[in-house]
């Protein structure tokens, strides 16, 4: 296995700002746009005092080097998503506000500004953390059926995790994204404290379940991959259902457990449309009973989003740490990616070499597995040894 990887954005820790939320598209002309926030004790703020602030980045040289092209107030936890074509962001105004859509025409340079329900506030929350609470993270969105999927959460009440009710938004495909009438939201689903299988042995009454991810499965069902959080037991997935083109979401708790590496921490799934099979880059490593936190980075395959194989390692920490070391101070996590041909292209928040913590991320990342569905059918091997490190561009 062969990658190489570059570094978008590196942040000193002295200023208290840490970066999150990367996400990443290629335009149908070739440019590539990555996006990030800030978030921490010196971040951006807005007049609520929410973290606010997301960055805009483009590539001309396929992810070597890149360059901030502008920056967005009011944008938070977004996801870059291309329609028809267009280039839209798609999050909230800040940690816990509404949910809005923007869109660009000139390739990420400038972008609309959601004002009202008629230019891109699709749902309007609460004011300071009085209900709704609208969260998520960069999550995909999903194009099926001749609709667009996204998943939310709803923080109510404001206790984390258990307060956590996972829901669904969705639109027409043909529709105006911008126009809040267009869209619609399931029902919301609170964890159920007593769900957890009796075989776990958690008793569980403080899980919760956050940063779903829309996929279809190969029925034709849409899920909601939730992480979830129930100790002691780690790497189980939620699968919500979604029904009636979003406007209703179900959970089994007999049925739609699964596990699924790494699933204690933010993961995404996208299915490869070449092969039908379904790739993950969650924190896990080759050894399933190994607890890691959030320092390895590896990929994983499925048939069925129910039973999945290790294909890679990607990512690891190389510092030399002991291993109680390196899982305080090391992260490569809240992964988004794509299908690039032959190749998986990825965008990492990751916290090394000088960060505070896993969790404070001092940079973030792009790189290339090439050749990837090579990994699936068990012919090439991961290693580190096939890694090359980029230098960060001075204009970065």
């Amino acid at each position: 296995m062969k990658q190489w990887i570059s570094e978008i954005r590196y942040q000193d820790r002295a200023t208290q700002t840490f970066l999150g939320s990367p996400s990443i598209v290629r335009l149908p002309g070739g440019t590539l746009v990555a996006s990030h926030d800030y978030f921490g004790k010196g971040s951006p703020k807005d007049y609520e005092g929410r973290e606010t602030l997301t960055s805009i980045y483009h590539s001309y040289d396929a992810g070597l080097s890149w360059t901030c092209v502008t920056q967005l107030a009011r944008a938070f936890w977004s996801s870059l998503f291309l329609h028809r074509g267009e280039l839209f962001l798609l999050g909230t105004t800040g940690d816990f506000g509404h949910i809005v859509i923007r869109k660009s025409e000139d390739d990420g340079f400038t972008w609309t500004q959601a004002l009202d329900e008629s230019s891109g506030l699709l749902f309007r929350g609460g004011p300071g953390m009085e209900p709704p609470n609208y969260h998520c993270a960069p999550m995909p969105v999903l194009n099926a059926g001749g609709r667009l999927y996204r998943a939310f959460e709803d923080l109510d009440p404001a206790i984390r995790p258990i307060g956590f009710r996972s829901f669904v938004i969705s639109c027409d495909a043909d529709a105006d994204l911008l126009k809040a009438d267009n869209w619609t939201m399931s029902n919301k689903l609170v964890y159920d404290q007593e769900a957890d299988p009796p075989e776990w042995g958690t008793n569980n009454k403080g899980a919760g379940w956050i940063e779903g991810n829309l996929v279809e499965g190969p029925d034709g069902q849409i899920y909601n991959m939730l992480r979830i959080c129930s100790e002691p037991v780690t790497d189980k997935c939620a699968m919500v259902r979604v029904y009636d083109g979003g406007n209703r979401v179900e959970f089994d708790p007999a049925e739609d457990f699964v596990w699924l590496p790494g699933s204690t921490h933010k993961f995404t799934i996208r299915k490869d449309p070449e092969t039908g099979l379904y790739w993950t880059l969650s924190n896990k490593g080759e050894d399933p009973a190994k607890h890691v936190l959030r320092e390895t980075l590896s990929l994983f395959v499925s048939p069925d989003l129910r039973e999945w194989r290790f294909a890679a390692a990607l990512l690891h920490d190389d510092l030399g740490y002991p291993s109680q070391e390196s899982k305080r101070r090391t992260g490569f996590q809240y992964v988004d990616f794509q299908f690039d041909g032959n190749d998986i292209i990825y965008i990492v928040r990751t916290a090394y070499d000088g960060a505070n913590s896993f969790h404070d991320s001092n940079r973030i990342v792009f790189s290339r597995v090439e050749k990837f569905r090579d990994l699936a059918e068990g012919r090439l091997m991961g290693g580190s040894d096939d890694i090359r490190r980029v230098d960060r561009p001075d204009a970065n």
